[in-house]
């Protein structure tokens, strides 16, 4: 799976959309309540990002629809 730009991860409560992917970096909206996706954004590396969603699954809409984040790094 490869990270894009507008994605968001459900971790746990929380969820974080990708808000700027770029190719060593990438800005996410850390977001606690979905209703109002009101949230802070934070800017991080790849690699940290990667970390941060590990424990976390793709969320896909709003009928909870969720899939396993296998390879995140984008190696195919």
């Amino acid at each position: 799976m490869k990270l894009e730009q507008g994605q968001v991860w459900k971790v746990g409560d929380a969820f974080l959309r990708i808000v700027k992917w770029q190719r060593l970096s990438i800005e996410y909206k850390h977001i606690t309540n979905w209703e109002t996706r009101e949230g802070e954004v934070h800017k991080v590396s790849k690699k940290e990002f990667c970390r941060l969603i590990r424990p976390g699954k793709l969320y896909l809409g709003e009928a909870e629809e969720v899939s396993e984040s296998e390879d995140v790094t984008g190696n195919e």
